[in-house]
């Protein structure tokens, strides 16, 4: 049998195999696999921004101690939280901030806060958590902060950059400050990127210097050296700024635009008339002429303006402009005129001198074959010329009231009339020049007989007009010499020329009708040294006139008869209130109940015998009373 322990034993040896194995594993280096920690490998902020650290230890863990470190750049752990887990509860404390401002913060259970965020975080923070037979386990979290730089900015060369020379030359200096990382600078010319080796050469090169400021942030200079071409006297140079953001973002700075200034030698010289000319080089005698110069070469050189007379160059001025004027210029100035460029840094093949030709139009005054005033009579023909001299050969015109009656020097007119006379214009001018004309009147006299016609007089019709009516006769004439106009009536008016008639004139009669004027009429004669016309108005028979006299004592009549209506009237509101008043009377009695009138003593005898009708006071029954009483 067995000893009564042995079955107890027996029991215990799993237990005990199980703690040894615990034991063994605990001392094992790789017991730790049981124990593990989360952190984010790599957190990326913008410096200024709050970073927080969260480490979690993985799997169910009543109680563990968590530990946060920093690793400097000595590669140092340096102790800087601790925050200790027993169930529900939580002891968590910062035990060095490092100096660092704001402190770091410590959340509950295990999450390190690192407030506004400096370029002095940018290290290694290491997690670390032991949770007893668990093990220990850590993770490390790497913290990269970014900083935006400062506005590029570009010192350029103010000076002159000569393309003569064979070795290169600084150009600018660029300059990106205070980023994190440190910014790359490229160079740009008309917006594409230089390709400008690190490695000194006389073609150019670029040298930069980086420089940690006291923040931890940098700044970064970098030079530009060229040997400048003549095809950069236009081009435009800037640098720009590269940076890193969080996420793999990237930013872009560019400075100010800038260009060089560059000294290189003549190759060509243009001369060209700068005033108002034609595209084939005619100016206008008198007007002022400007002459211009340019070289293409920087800076300007000395010009020298000449003419070239029979080969030999006659020197005119001398301006580092190339700008001339000639004054009022004339005709003999017509010819060749050239311009040179004294640049001794020129090329043995430049060409630094250039000529024009100078053409000078010019119109002298027009010449008449005749005189200015020509004078000539009804139905007859009349020809006549106009000349002029000028360069370029000038054409001629004719034109009357602006209206055109020819090209060419000759005006020919037939069977003239009054019509033809009047002011004709005979214009030269030249096609190719503009501007440049000459006009020249000449006035034309028709002489004849005089030519009239009347103003229609209102009404026309026969037997319209009546003895008496007054009527305004006008009558228009023309012809050369100027007619007078003379009235078969006195007090016609002067003759006067008719303002929107040219050649014409007027004369105006008022009159009265009578039947003489209807049988003979009244006739308007005009009159000159070559003849005379006449006009007669016919009224016809007139009317005969109303008599005045009837119409005078109709209205006599009527005014009576409403001055006895007012008397009966006033009469009849005297008498209101009495029985028979304005009624006829009964002859031989008065009304029942009327005292007689001629018994009153209240009135004089005068008055009652009007009252009463009577002639002379007698009674209102009497043959010479009213026979009423109103």
């Amino acid at each position: 049998m067995e000893p009564p322990d042995a079955w107890a034993g027996t029991r215990r040896a799993p237990r005990l195999l199980a703690l040894a194995l615990a034991l063994l594993l605990g001392a094992h280096p790789g017991a730790q696999a049981e124990m593990q920690v989360s952190v984010p490998p790599l957190v990326e902020v913008m410096r200024g921004e709050s970073v927080t650290l969260n480490c979690i230890p993985v799997g169910t863990h009543k109680e563990y101690v968590l530990k946060w470190f920093l690793t400097d750049r000595t590669k140092v752990r340096r102790l800087v939280a601790e925050a200790r887990v027993k169930g529900s509860e939580v002891q968590a404390s910062v035990k060095d901030s490092l100096g660092r401002s704001p402190p770091y913060q410590l959340d509950a259970p295990g999450r390190l806060v690192l407030a506004e965020a400096q370029v002095s975080d940018e290290l290694d923070y290491v997690c670390v958590v032991t949770a007893g037979a668990a093990g220990t386990a850590e993770a490390t979290s790497r913290v990269l902060v970014f900083a935006k730089p400062e506005a590029t900015d570009v010192s350029p060369n103010k000076g002159i950059l000569s393309v003569t020379d064979d070795f290169a030359q600084e150009i600018a200096t660029c300059h990106s400050r205070n980023g994190n990382p440190v910014s790359h600078i490229t160079w740009y010319r008309n917006g594409e990127p230089l390709q400008v080796p690190m490695e000194m050469n006389s073609d150019g090169y670029i040298t930069s210097r980086t420089i940690r400021e006291a923040s931890g942030l940098y700044s970064l200079t970098s030079t530009l050296y060229l040997r400048p071409q003549k095809a950069d006297r236009d081009a435009e140079f800037h640098c720009s700024a590269h940076f890193s953001l969080p996420r793999g973002q990237h930013g872009r700075l560019d400075s100010q635009v800038f260009r060089l200034t560059l000294h290189y030698p003549t190759e060509h010289v243009h001369f060209w008339v700068d005033s108002p000319a034609t595209t084939e080089g005619w100016v206008r005698e008198g007007d002022s002429v400007h002459l211009v110069c340019r070289g293409d070469g920087s800076s300007s050189p000395e010009y020298i303006l000449y003419r070239l007379q029979d080969e030999v160059e006659n020197t005119l001025g001398i301006d580092f402009s190339g700008n001339w004027t000639l004054e009022k210029v004339q005709r003999n100035q017509s010819g060749i005129y050239g311009c040179r460029a004294e640049d001794f840094d020129a090329e043995d093949d430049a060409e630094l001198s250039q000529t024009l030709e100078l053409h000078v139009a010019y119109l002298d005054p027009i010449e008449f074959s005749d005189e200015e005033e020509l004078s000539s009579t009804l139905g007859s023909t009349v020809s006549t010329n106009c000349s002029v001299q000028g360069l370029p050969a000038p054409a001629l015109r004719w034109t009357k009231d602006s209206v055109p009656l020819g090209d060419g020097p000759t005006l020919s007119l037939s069977s003239l009339t009054f019509d033809s006379a009047g002011t004709y214009v005979c214009e030269a001018y030249t096609p190719t020049v503009p501007l440049l004309s000459r006009s020249r009147v000449l006035t034309l006299l028709v002489e004849g007989s005089p030519e009239i016609r009347q103003e229609e007089t209102q009404p026309q019709a026969e037997g319209s007009w009546r003895e008496g009516d007054e009527v305004r006769l006008v009558c228009f004439a023309r012809g050369h010499p100027e007619p007078k106009l003379s009235w078969s009536e006195l007090g016609g008016s002067p003759t006067e020329p008719v303002p929107t008639r040219q050649g014409w004139v007027s004369s105006a009669l008022t009159v009265k009708l009578t039947h003489a004027m209807s049988k003979s009429g009244i006739s308007c004669e005009a009159a000159n040294p070559h003849g005379n016309t006449r006009h007669v108005f016919h009224f016809g028979p007139l009317a005969p006139q109303t008599s005045q006299a009837g119409v005078a004592v109709m209205a006599v009549a009527v005014s009576v008869g409403l001055l006895l209506l007012v008397v009966a009237a006033f009469y009849c509101m005297r008498r209101k209130g009495r029985p028979g008043c304005c009624r006829r009377g009964e002859k031989g009695a008065p009304p029942p109940g009327d005292p007689e009138l001629s018994h009153s003593g209240s009135q004089p005898p005068e008055q009652t015998g009007l009252l009463m009708g009577g002639a002379s006071g007698k009674a209102r029954h009497g043959s010479g009373g009213f026979g009423d009483e109103c």
